[in-house]
């Protein structure tokens, strides 16, 4: 807020709900081992050092590379992945970057979970000797954006049954030159896919006469390549500050070490997207912090009818409602890490942790939209800015009506997909 003269009818400029409070009723992070904290402190650090600039380029629909990169400088992209060649992130320390990342901006919590929890995980899990030896580093350090692409415009949450293809060009058998691969098809809500890096494009093999017909395999694309496409999508009302991309992959011919050796069914792209599940559950947390932090401050320095907000009934127990949720989202993700460090994390605990905490989130940024009534709807009380970007997170990995499948399938026993 700045100095300005008071005058009937105005007596401030402006509130301050933007501030970190470190809200922690059940002090569920009270006890967080000095390694993890020491990540914790660097996302902190880093989100106030970019959050301006961050909130102007979502206010105009920019993606700005450079403060994304900041990521990749700080080494803060590497989503709990273990590999010898990466920084190891605890479940919990992976976690906290994402719920801070993500209460200071979504878009910049999106680009952790595509650059590091989907591509390098790809990579990382998938990947041959010299694809990572190549790749790896400047992945992680966001030298090189990278991308997913697996979601098509006709295949969201049926991605299983993707239909872009890839044919066997080249090969030995046909005496026509050096072996390879050719793709087809389309891809959508393809973060970072046309940022001028790579793409792990996940194809079906079209191939007859070969063993893997029908297989769904992963590439690892330049963006360069002659016959791709990368455009990005416009008019979104969520996550405007990075782009994702309409892919159109017209006869990209990639040569024979373009597939990742490691990946040879949906299942190892499912692997892929139960590992980044809790990292969601992790993001809608730091959007809800915000979100209560907003309001808890505005109720303190607001004043109507002669008094604070915070000392009317009625918001004070809105405030209890929105800690209560809250508190119950961070029990939620802080034993989520436990069950994933001792190994007893299954995929659709991951599903309910997300299930809950998304649609928990969603509440609570409607409640704090509210409470801070015409305010509510400045992009500078950031409020609305969440309330936006929980939209999108409620969605990828996994929608809500998917995730309750999940679940349910888990719990009966019985399948209901259709």
């Amino acid at each position: 807020m700045s100095d300005f003269p008071t005058r009937p009818g105005q007596s401030v400029d402006g509130y301050d709900v933007t501030r970190r409070l470190g809200t922690d009723y059940y002090a569920v992070f009270a006890d967080i081992p000095g390694d993890d904290r020491a990540v914790w402190e660097r996302a902190q650090g880093f989100v106030d050092e970019v959050g301006d600039r961050m909130q102007d380029a979502w206010d105009r629909a920019e993606y700005p590379l450079d403060l994304a990169q900041r990521l990749g400088e700080l080494d803060l992209l590497n989503d709990g992945i273990e590999h010898p060649d990466l920084t190891r992130f605890s479940p919990l320390a992976a976690g906290l970057v994402n719920m801070e990342v993500s209460r200071g901006d979504g878009s910049l919590g999106t680009v952790i979970a595509v650059q590091g929890g989907l591509a390098l995980r790809t990579l990382a899990l998938f990947g041959s000797p010299e694809q990572q030896a190549r790749w790896l580093g400047p992945i992680a350090r966001l030298e090189v954006p990278a991308a997913f692409a697996l979601t098509e415009p006709d295949h969201g949450s049926d991605s299983v049954s993707l239909e872009t293809v890839a044919r066997r060009v080249g090969a030995p058998s046909t005496g026509s030159g050096q072996a390879g691969w050719v793709l087809d098809g389309a891809k959508k809500w393809i973060g970072n896919g046309a940022s001028g890096g790579v793409t792990f494009v996940w194809a079906r093999v079209d191939a007859p006469t070969d063993d893997d017909h029908g297989a769904v395999r992963c590439f690892l694309v330049e963006q360069s390549t002659p016959g791709y496409t990368g455009t990005v999508i416009t008019g979104k009302a969520s996550l405007r500050g990075i782009h994702q991309a309409h892919i159109v992959l017209d006869g990209v011919r990639v040569p024979g070490d373009a597939v990742l050796p490691g990946a040879r069914s949906f299942k190892d792209a499912s692997t892929v997207l139960y590992s980044t599940r809790s990292g969601v559950a992790w993001s809608a947390l730091g959007h809800a912090t915000a979100c209560y932090e907003a309001a808890l401050s505005y109720a303190q320095q607001r004043v109507q009818f002669g008094k604070p907000l915070a000392k009317f009934q009625m918001v004070q127990e809105r405030l209890a409602q929105m800690l209560e949720e809250l508190t119950g989202m961070q029990l939620y993700c802080r034993h989520l890490a436990d069950l994933e460090l001792s190994g007893g994390l299954r995929p659709t605990q991951a599903s309910l942790a997300k299930y809950h905490n998304t649609r928990a989130a969603r509440r609570i940024a409607a409640t704090a939209r509210d409470l801070l009534g015409g305010n509510g709807i400045l992009i500078e009380n950031r409020v609305m800015q969440h309330m936006a970007d929980i939209e999108a997170i409620h969605t990828y990995e996994g929608t809500e009506s998917i995730q309750a499948l999940l679940i349910g399938r888990d719990i009966t026993g019985m399948s209901a997909f259709a």
